[in-house]
């Protein structure tokens, strides 16, 4: 019972590790660790007991004496269950372990949804930050920050409404593909003669889309990827203006493009897409270090981002995001900080941080073993100094995620100034509001606000697939839309 979330939380302290379940102890041969985990019922109550046991001793033990005295604020029994298992298990393994777990037994990816859960429900923030540290084992900095983070975006996502929705375009084509990258991306040098039926196919299931939200109310537009700004200038500008003609560039409220390749920006692009009146592009380095941005698959240096930078401001763009990766192979905390000084330098509008993930579709994921991957002291190093730049250039956290096979069981933070926030990444993040994506690769999140709860509907991600089954998307969302 719960085998994937016991397998997730005790894969954080044992990354990379062969991690088996064995239903009888006689299965056990000795040459690990063994974790056994005891739920047993005690008169109207319950009690998880851990156990770890090394060499045939007992190294470590601890015991959630009262599955009913847990209080998350969920009635429900199971959920209790799930917990009191997961917090035995977690304070066994950290009585013994140098790894640090500072989002404690939550191994889900949006743990600020669990603070707008709580504040929906009329809890207090004391009260919430006792529950995050005292029941989900959170350490007191996270605690504090996702109950920052969500009263920062109560006043863009709520009220909650069922006729509203935001709208994800995907353009999976790139100029090569970074050894980290897990997203549906196609090599323009392979992929170049399908961009064009790539165009009137995405168009089209845009046509389709607007057929069946007629009477819902458009909040804003994320153009990714994949690198948008990778397709010819005309093919982009014809989907921007699809949008804008079936959707009304005025019912907008934030579009946004990805324009995170340097080697893909020119200046006639940035130019359409200020003629075209888009609200906000981001521009993503990951490092400004040449020697790894060589390593990681980059095609342009530190330089031509410093220049596609300064171009897209003498253009008139007001509000830039800057991605970075922290944890990327062969840099250290030097490394890092040399990216900090030249992003402060420009000073985008906002900078969102990402620690590496490993994802078993990435080319990195193959590779792991011939780079030196930082330790979890030094990632942690490396987050505390983008923390110290991000304030230095008056930027605060307005979104945060986390992913599995994040290296140091840390998170990713979007920090921006006030009032460029991206409200399309709050959104998405949170799952308070039906997302509708369209083109290769784009998962929907159809929302049910009466019930809080989402539907996942995906688009096909092999691009010869999706250029045959366009109107089987389309149909696919329009199916779910009508039982809301």
């Amino acid at each position: 019972m719960y085998n994937y979330e016991v397998h997730e939380l005790t894969k954080l302290f044992f990354f990379g590790e062969d991690i088996k379940f064995i239903e009888d102890e006689k299965d056990y041969n000795e040459n690990g660790i063994l974790i056994k985990n005891y739920l047993k019922q005690n008169e109207d109550d319950y009690f998880s007991i851990t156990e770890i046991v090394s060499d045939g001793n007992i190294i470590s033990k601890y015991l959630v004496s009262s599955i009913n005295s847990i209080d998350v604020k969920r009635d429900d029994l199971n959920k209790k269950i799930k917990v009191g298992i997961k917090q035995s298990i977690y304070e066994a393994i950290s009585n013994i372990s140098k790894v640090e777990a500072p989002w404690g037994i939550l191994t889900g990816v949006r743990p600020v949804k669990i603070v707008h859960d709580l504040i929906d429900k009329q809890i207090g923030e004391e009260k919430i930050y006792n529950i995050l540290i005292n029941e989900y084992k959170l350490y007191s900095d996270r605690a504090r920050l996702i109950i920052d983070i969500a009263k920062r975006q109560r006043g863009f996502i709520y009220p909650l409404s069922k006729d509203r929705f935001s709208l994800y375009i995907s353009i999976p084509f790139c100029p090569t593909r970074c050894i980290y990258c897990s997203f549906p991306s196609n090599s323009l040098e392979i992929s170049k003669n399908y961009v064009d039926e790539y165009t009137e196919k995405l168009i089209y299931e845009l046509n389709m889309v607007k057929e069946f939200m007629e009477n819902k109310k458009i909040c804003t537009v994320y153009i990714g990827g994949g690198t948008p700004t990778a397709i010819p200038t005309e093919n982009l500008d014809r989907i921007i203006k699809t949008i804008y003609n079936l959707f009304g560039r005025n019912n907008i409220e934030e579009l946004t493009v990805e324009a995170g390749r340097p080697d893909t920006m020119t200046s006639e692009k940035l130019h359409m897409l200020k003629e075209n009146n888009i609200d906000r592009i981001s521009i993503n380095p990951q490092t400004m270090n040449l020697k790894t941005l060589k390593l990681i698959g980059r095609k342009h240096t530190d330089e031509d981002i410093v220049k596609t930078f300064k171009l897209a401001r003498k253009t008139g763009f007001s509000n830039i995001n800057m991605d970075i990766i922290i944890g990327l192979p062969g840099e250290d905390i030097r490394d890092v900080e040399n990216t900090l000084e030249i992003i402060s330098k420009l000073n985008p509008e906002s900078l969102t941080v990402h620690t590496l993930t490993v994802k078993r579709v990435s080319e990195f994921r193959k590779k792991i073993s011939s780079y030196s991957i930082k330790d979890q002291e030094i990632i942690n190093s490396m987050l505390k100094l983008t923390k110290k730049y991000a304030e230095n250039m008056e930027l605060l956290p307005y979104y945060l995620y986390r992913q599995k096979q994040m290296l140091g069981n840390f998170e990713n933070i979007g920090y921006s100034i006030k009032g460029k926030e991206c409200i399309y990444n709050m959104l998405i993040m949170e799952e308070k509001e039906t997302i509708i994506a369209v083109g290769a690769g784009g998962v929907s999140k159809i929302f049910y606000p009466d019930e809080n709860r989402f539907e996942r509907v995906p688009n096909v991600k092999n691009l010869g697939e999706y250029l045959t089954r366009t109107e089987e998307m389309a149909d696919r969302k329009r199916k779910f839309i009508d039982t809301i």
